[in-house]
Formats: structure tokens, sequence, C-alpha cells
């Protein structure tokens, strides 16, 4: 059974103060395209060895993100960490785990049983990946 990687789009993108402001749904591209090799590899040094199902969540105007091989991308109808809880609380008995740096968003998944870990997680390259 594979990983449930969960990624918090709107957090992971807004870590870094790189003019993401200016284009949210092209940041949520950037984003989208960098996780492309997690989906496989995974994030060993955060518990989720790979391959993953790998999905990216995002809202507001990074909504409409097309997905990727290897990179399923939902759209939130509305807030990003209450669709972030749903999907962790669907994966049941799975593993499951989040990316998001939001106290609040951590608490609520975690509740059901997902482990969380920060952005860095997947902002760092490739090959600094740990």
């Amino acid at each position: 059974m594979r990983i449930l990687l969960i990624v918090d789009g709107a957090n992971v993108v807004g870590s870094v103060p790189d003019g993401w402001w200016r284009d949210r749904r092209a940041a949520a591209e950037r984003l989208r395209d960098q996780l492309v090799p997690v989906a496989e590899e995974g994030l060993p040094g955060a518990g989720a060895p790979g391959p993953v199902e790998l999905v990216l969540v995002v809202e507001g105007r990074a909504r409409g993100v097309e997905p990727v091989p290897g990179v399923r991308v939902e759209s939130a109808p509305g807030s990003g960490d209450d669709l972030i809880a749903e999907l962790a609380r669907d994966a049941g008995e799975r593993p499951c785990v989040v990316v998001t740096a939001d106290r609040e968003l951590r608490r609520r998944v975690e509740a059901y049983g997902a482990r969380c870990v920060g952005p860095r997680t997947v902002r760092q390259l490739p090959d600094e990946r740990t």
C-alpha cells in the first residue's frame, strides 16, 4: 500500500518569498512540477519512502492547476485546509503524511493519524533531499 502524501500547496508556496503572490497559479504549477520526482522517490528522510501517491491541494487563485503524471492536483472548492483534513480522514488506516507548517491543520490531520512534515521537506532541490 502506497503512502498518501498530501501537500498543502498554499502553505508550501508561501514558505519562500520568491514573488509567488504575483501569480499564484504559476507558483502552484512550479511546485507541482518540482513534486514529480517526489512521487517516485518519496521523502525517505521524512518517513515516506517512494513511490507514494502524491496529492497537491490548491485553493483560491491557484485553483484549476492541471495534474501531471505522478502528481494529482485537487482544487479545494473552499478552504484548502478543509480538503486536506478530509483527505487525511479518508485515508483511514493507510499511512498518510501531510506537508504543511500550519499548526491548526497539523492538529486536525494528526487527529486522523496522519504524520506531518514541514515545507522544507519538499522545497529543497531533489539532490539535497535526505
